[in-house]
């Protein structure tokens, strides 16, 4: 991976190797570098301390033992209260103020990164309390088609539920009514009379010819 882009503001290119190394390490999935500022005092620093910024998370790295070990602070964005920083004669004293804990400061942090520092991360405190910043990380996850029509179908269910006083339940009872009008007594007698005749014929109790009179007559009384 090319770290030019982490050498565009007189980094030292070893230390900002040595950290980045070690920090690629520590990256969790999703997470990327955004910045690496490297402390430059005025006298030679063998092992200069340094800040990094992620899209997650602040690293503070300090080298201890002549450079065989390593402490870091780490903080998410949600740790952190606010960023400071402070120009003076031989650069920067930038500080992070954690929600708990004593704040924490590295100076002589070249003026143009202290400057970089400061923007990167005031923008990412504001961004975490907006609710319509979203990061790499924070999208939401897959949902399946299926699941996306029966979410719509539950929140859609009750604009479709219909009241009593719905006009399309008052035209349906009042279908109902029409379409169950019941038939008249005359109907129903010579309709009775009717079936009991061709039973009659079809148990052969009666001959066709007496069946056809029979049944002449009775349609006759229409």
């Amino acid at each position: 991976m090319s770290l030019d882009k982490f050498l565009q503001d007189g980094q030292d290119p070893k230390i900002v190797e040595k950290i980045h190394d070690k920090i690629i390490d520590m990256l969790t999935t999703g997470e990327f570098i955004q910045y690496i500022a490297v402390q430059k005092k005025p006298a030679v620093t063998l092992l200069p301390d340094s800040i990094t910024v992620s899209n997650k998370r602040i690293f503070l790295c300090e080298f201890t033992k002549l450079g065989l070990a390593t402490n870091f602070e780490i903080f998410s964005w949600s740790d952190i209260k606010d960023i400071a920083f402070k120009e003076e004669i031989f650069g920067s004293k930038v500080t992070v103020i954690p929600f708990t804990g004593e704040n924490l400061t590295i100076d002589y942090i070249p003026k143009v990164q202290a400057r970089k520092l400061y923007q990167i991360i005031k923008d990412a405190l504001e961004n975490k309390n907006n609710p319509h910043f979203i990061t790499e990380v924070e999208k939401p996850a897959f949902v399946s088609p299926v699941e996306e029509i029966i979410e719509e179908e539950i929140i859609e269910e009750p604009a479709i539920e219909l009241t009593i006083d719905s006009p399309i339940q008052e035209e349906q009872e009042s279908f109902t009514v029409l379409s169950a009008e019941p038939i008249t007594e005359e109907e129903d007698e010579l309709t009775a009379k009717l079936k009991k005749l061709k039973t009659l014929y079809d148990r052969q109790l009666i001959t066709q010819s007496e069946y056809e009179s029979k049944k002449a007559e009775l349609l006759s009384q229409l």
